[in-house]
């Protein structure tokens, strides 16, 4: 129940990563995290109460600097959240549940502030992914991602209007079995040349 943060000598290779600190969230069932784009806004995604909760940090990406801000309850979509994930300027959050399995939709008027947040749409994942767990899209939105414990596998999504969940339409999987058969995390670099998945199995 808390944020690990590890250092990379080498960007992006986790061969080189260190422990640093961590950063308890023992308050929730912590699934999905999220950090806005200098490291100054942190969101955990808690299973328990099915809260989106809002965290300041006074030194981006430093989680020893961090402090509670507020909480956004997503239990009107869903009961049994898991993913989350945000746009690059934090006006739309999108979070991924295996009660409902879909992605629901979330317009902020004020950018990476939940309080300010507001359900649109859902997308449902159900013929691909029965218990959806990690979410991550590309830069522009035009490519959604969706992992799970059913299928073992990341899933491919485009759409055709960037960060619009009602435009999308599933393209591929890819199966991460062979590495770890309870994937539960995904994310990418910035050019999508690498992806890393966590998983609840080999941990």
């Amino acid at each position: 129940k808390d944020v690990n943060e590890y250092t990379l000598s080498t960007g992006f290779d986790v061969s080189t990563a260190s422990f640093v600190d961590s950063f308890s969230v023992s308050g929730t069932d912590p699934y999905g995290l999220a950090f806005n784009t200098d490291g100054t806004k942190m969101f955990v995604l808690g299973s328990v109460g099915d809260n989106v909760n809002e965290y300041t940090l006074s030194t981006g990406f430093d989680v020893s600097t961090a402090s509670f801000v507020d909480g956004f309850s997503v239990s009107g979509q869903e009961v049994d959240a898991y993913g989350l994930a945000f746009n690059t300027d934090g006006t739309k959050m999108f979070v991924l549940g295996s009660a409902g399995d879909d992605v629901n939709e979330y317009t902020l008027s004020t950018g990476f502030d939940v309080s300010t947040a507001s359900f649109v749409d859902s997308f449902s994942v159900s013929g691909q992914e029965i218990t959806p767990i990690g979410l991550a899209f590309n830069n522009d939105g035009t490519k959604m991602f969706v992992t799970g414990f059913a299928g073992k596998d990341v899933n491919e999504y485009t759409l055709s209007t960037g960060f619009d969940v009602s435009t999308a339409s599933f393209v591929d999987s890819f199966d991460v079995s062979g590495q770890d058969s309870v994937p539960a995390g995904v994310a990418f670099n910035t050019d999508g040349t690498k992806m890393f998945v966590v998983g609840r199995q080999g941990d």
